[in-house]
């Protein structure tokens, strides 16, 4: 089932000056949407802060889809088909993947192979974001973790 959840902000924007921007990465905005207990309660807790700014990547909606048409994601189907609305319902920013970052995300000396997460660093370390992810690779790539 998908909860939607972060449809309980006050106010139809999110963020301000004295929040922090947070990148989710793919496995934490699955588990937000359906509200999986592997989400940890820092991320929770991060998410749900209406001062805080939360976007999600183009990558995690190509790597969604990517997943379920290659049978690794089955589950994600309603997600994939329902990602627009689930991303306005809760609240979150879409976050465009720009030329500078593709360059920055193809070019990084990190022996990391995975194209998904390579791109959500380049788009943490250029926006100045924290993730929100509870991939150990991240771990030690000069930004900060929130989980």
């Amino acid at each position: 089932m998908i909860a939607g959840r972060g449809e309980t902000a006050a106010t139809g924007e999110r963020g301000d000056a004295a929040g922090l921007r947070l990148l989710l990465d793919t496995h934490a905005l699955v588990w937000w949407w359906t509200d999986d207990r592997r989400l940890t309660p820092a991320a929770r807790a991060a998410i749900a802060d209406p001062a805080n700014t939360v976007l999600v990547s183009a990558a995690s909606a190509w790597e969604l889809a990517t997943k379920h048409r290659l049978g690794k994601w089955d589950a994600a189907g309603p997600l994939v088909e329902g990602f627009d609305a689930l991303l306005r319902r809760s609240r979150f920013a879409p976050l465009p993947i720009t030329a500078t970052e593709a360059r920055l995300a193809g070019g990084m000396d990190w022996a990391h192979r995975d194209p998904f997460d390579r791109m959500l660093l380049a788009q943490a370390r250029d926006q100045g974001m924290a993730l929100v992810s509870g991939d150990a690779v991240f771990q030690g790539c000069d930004v900060p973790v929130v989980w």
